[in-house]
């Protein structure tokens, strides 16, 4: 079986739905601290032709705090008109517009169920099979760290093989997975270019972007372009 872990980030970008695709199972890391400035809550879109960075406002969000202890606090109205404004003459805006307003309704203001809930949901339109587990729902020991946790999970999961963004070659290493019987593989990814209206392609943008200008069938011929090393 093979197995990702990652934290849960907001309307990703391709990347990481290549790992999505690229396991059996994911588990959504809800139960670790949560990162400032990071992609947990915020991701960038096309606006004018130009990137814009979004930004999904939380209630008492500190890197003091677990991800399942922080709350969305609720602009999802105005991330709803940036997408409408920004996106409203893109080719599939009338299919994956009204998918992104049923993510932004979504009626749990916890902010791992509020992006994990994106999460599946956009894999199910994408029509990708893998099976989602929350962290926090693993019977676990939570005094392990790092490498060491994930190695746990591993193998209370019954994962074979752990696949990880290419960012965790810094952080894992080949000989601890396969001391345990785990082969362990890192995604290194193609971001193909596509047509973004009439102006230069502008590279790793959110999902949103990608179905914006994309049909199911192109996103999964994107998602197949890695390769695990």
């Amino acid at each position: 079986m093979k197995l990702g872990i990652m934290q849960p980030y907001f309307m990703p970008y391709l990347g990481y739905w290549q790992l999505i695709k690229a396991v059996d199972k994911f588990v959504i890391y809800d139960d670790v601290n949560f990162i400032k400035g990071g992609w947990i809550n915020r991701n960038n879109i096309l606006l004018n032709n130009q990137r814009f960075l979004i930004n999904l406002l939380l209630s008492g969000a500190s890197s003091n705090k677990l991800i399942n202890e922080i709350k969305v606090q609720g602009n999802q109205t105005k991330l709803i008109k940036t997408i409408e404004s920004a996106y409203k003459k893109a080719p599939m805006f009338d299919t994956v517009f009204p998918l992104f307003l049923q993510i932004m309704s979504f009626c749990n203001n916890n902010l791992a169920k509020f992006i994990g809930n994106s999460l599946i949901e956009v894999t199910n339109y994408l029509m990708i099979e893998t099976e989602f587990i929350y962290s926090s729902d693993i019977e676990k020991d939570n005094s392990l760290r790092a490498q060491d946790k994930i190695l746990h999970i591993c193998n209370l999961l019954g994962a074979k093989q752990y696949i990880n963004a290419i960012g965790g070659q810094e952080l894992y290493d080949k000989e601890s997975f396969d001391s345990q019987g785990l082969k362990l593989n890192f995604i290194k990814s193609e971001l193909p270019p596509y047509k973004q209206f009439n102006n230069e392609f502008i590279p790793g943008l959110s999902i949103i972007d990608v179905m914006m200008f994309n049909s199911v069938e192109e996103i999964n011929g994107m998602l197949d372009k890695y390769e695990l090393i």
